[in-house]
């Protein structure tokens, strides 16, 4: 049981050193937003719990029973403190309004569809595979339903500039996710759902289907590869020629 304690405190100190106590990174400016509003409550969560165990163990100090003191007797006795009341009132009510307000600046930066994004990918996701369409370039990838070992589709990003995908689903609801970027949008039948990217970080980065839509779910993959504006645009004459 000791080591067992001494082991989650460890973890629990090793990821509080780090700036982004525990949670990823995120490889786009959105999972950034995310990650940052992440550590705002992380932050504020630690605050709060400094506050309350500094009071209990004032209290567990201040007013413990001494030697010599009748045991029978019950201290001094009050029935109101106003000033206090308010503040153990108004300062929680303060702490959720600039936490609701955080949440709601942070998911209207991240929802945000730029006006003149640098690539479009249409994104369809069926049982079980993806299609991936850049209209302007005139590109479609088409992945065979998944099977265990089969690899998925390559999804290719600019570094830095902000891509538009055209979520949609051909069946069930799938979800497109992401986990290096912290993001994830469910693709639902029949609506259309549009979100940017903007990568932050060249390499591979795996991503998956989040919601279980049947036999193959666990292997309905595909990998998104990141890379410079150039090396994006001469991919493009590639793949469209």
């Amino acid at each position: 049981m000791r080591r067992a304690a001494v082991v989650v405190a460890l973890a629990l100190v090793t990821s509080a050193c780090s700036s982004t106590f525990g949670f990823p990174e995120g490889g786009t400016q959105q999972g950034r937003d995310i990650r940052e509003l992440w550590t705002v409550f992380v932050l504020a969560a630690i605050a709060v719990a400094g506050v309350v165990y500094a009071l209990i163990a004032w209290s567990l100090l201040r007013y413990r029973r001494r030697r010599g003191e009748d045991p029978d007797a019950l201290g001094r006795q009050f029935h109101a403190n106003v000033p206090l009341e308010v503040a153990y009132t108004a300062i929680p009510v303060a702490i959720v309004v600039a936490l609701f307000s955080a949440s709601l600046l942070t998911e209207r930066r991240v929802t945000a569809l730029d006006p003149d994004p640098a690539t479009t990918v249409e994104a369809t996701a069926f049982a079980w595979g993806w299609r991936f369409v850049y209209p302007e370039e005139q590109i479609e990838i088409v992945s065979p339903p998944s099977r265990p070992g089969e690899p998925g589709p390559e999804l290719v990003l600019p570094l830095g500039e902000p891509t538009r995908v055209v979520l949609r689903s051909q069946d069930v609801i799938h979800a497109f996710w992401v986990p290096a970027f912290n993001f994830k949008r469910d693709a639902i039948p029949g609506r259309t759902t549009s979100f940017d990217l903007t990568p932050t970080h060249l390499g591979r980065f795996r991503g998956v289907c989040a919601e279980f839509c049947g036999l193959n779910h666990a292997v309905m993959t595909f990998t998104v590869r990141v890379v410079e504006p150039e090396a994006f645009e001469a991919w493009a004459r590639e793949a469209a020629g």
